[in-house]
């Protein structure tokens, strides 16, 4: 496996790291995104799905976030609106100290932060060559010798520029289509690298591999990752903190270690009891979580997991819970009103209930 060439990535056009070490490199304040759908006679009632609604976090440099949840919950597209494929509602996407619409533009924030997407297949133009594929955004973003950084990074990311540059996707496997997309990202020198359910479609032993390399990336470039997945081991591999979202909403943020002991919000325990368990003496008897989640057209008052949840009360139905720190813990923050010591509905920690 080649080394990257220094002269080639990261080169003198790489973003400059302007807010310091201490800056989060991503902030995202209130962030909403209702999509409008038509229903009843004639498509003539117009709803709005409530995909995100008032997601707040922050990344710190050189930290991977993962963020878990149900399918729906918002993950993949809170992704985009990261990376401005769509466009926000409402809401704040702060890089590195500069606010996206005031100081920072979609160009410059599109080449600060790069995706890669679960169909390997999908996300590639089928008419382009690999080497062109790779080479296609730092031609357009202007940077220098487009064609080198897509050799330098073929190499890097195991794949033989000369057996495969001119290669097209349907080509080759999807383990290494899944390389070519990893090196795309990179070409125009990211620091931030949005990962959705990069590996899920890779059998294991790719998968591994894929991981490893994310992981050495990350070393050698001191790249930052947002990672998506539903795969909860392959989260505690690879990530530093955990964000947990449920139907558009942030329900719990704790750094990887600290969740995996102990889940603050009861979606998050309901959502870690259903991993399967290697252990025959350790079976599932009844489900960890039952029903399904409610229509995020109309949204439930109050916590949205109330509906599901066994502890919920009174104050629940009627109030939304902030999403802050949880008792002796200020990195572990859960929007519950289980920990919500100002208002006296704190005891979880009492009754042991989480």
């Amino acid at each position: 496996m080649s080394v990257i060439d220094a002269t080639v990535l990261p080169g003198p056009e790489a973003p400059i790291d302007k807010g310091g070490p201490n800056q989060p490199l991503l902030i995202v304040k209130d962030l909403k995104k209702h999509f409008p759908v038509r229903g009843g006679i004639l498509g003539r009632n117009k709803v709005m799905v409530q995909a995100v609604d008032g997601v707040s976090f922050s990344v710190r440099k050189g930290e991977t976030l993962g963020i878990v949840g149900e399918s729906g919950c918002g993950k993949s597209t809170t992704a985009r609106l990261i990376v401005g494929l769509i466009e926000k509602d409402a809401g704040e996407i702060i890089y590195d100290g500069e606010g996206l619409g005031d100081v920072l533009s979609l160009r410059d924030l599109r080449r600060g932060v790069q995706m890669v997407f679960q169909d390997s297949y999908a996300s590639l133009n089928p008419r382009l060559t690999i080497e062109d594929s790779i080479a296609f955004g730092a031609s357009v973003q202007g940077l220098s010798d487009p064609l080198g950084r897509a050799h330098s990074l073929m190499a890097r990311v195991g794949l033989d520029p000369a057996r495969f540059a001119q290669r097209y996707p349907h080509e080759i496997s999807g383990g290494q289509r899944q390389r070519i997309n990893i090196a795309r990202a990179l070409a125009m020198s990211p620091r931030l690298v949005v990962l959705d359910e990069a590996v899920s479609a890779l059998d294991k032993s790719v998968e591994a591999q894929v991981l490893n390399l994310l992981a050495d990336l990350r070393a050698e470039l001191g790249l930052t990752y947002i990672f998506i997945s539903h795969d909860l081991n392959v989260v505690r591999y690879i990530s530093d903190r955990v964000l947990v979202m449920y139907l558009g909403e942030v329900v719990e943020v704790a750094p990887v270690d600290a969740i995996w002991a102990r889940q603050a919000h009861p979606y998050s325990g309901s959502l870690f009891s259903a991993m399967p368990s290697m252990d025959p003496d350790t079976r599932t008897k009844k489900p960890p979580l039952t029903g399904d989640p409610p229509n995020p057209i109309n949204p439930p008052s109050g916590c949205r997991f109330h509906t599901r949840c066994r502890y919920a009360e009174a104050v629940c139905k009627t109030r939304v819970p902030a999403l802050q720190p949880i008792a002796a813990a200020p990195d572990h923050l859960a929007a519950c009103h289980l920990h919500d010591l100002s208002s006296g509905h704190e005891k979880a920690g009492k009754e042991g209930l989480l």
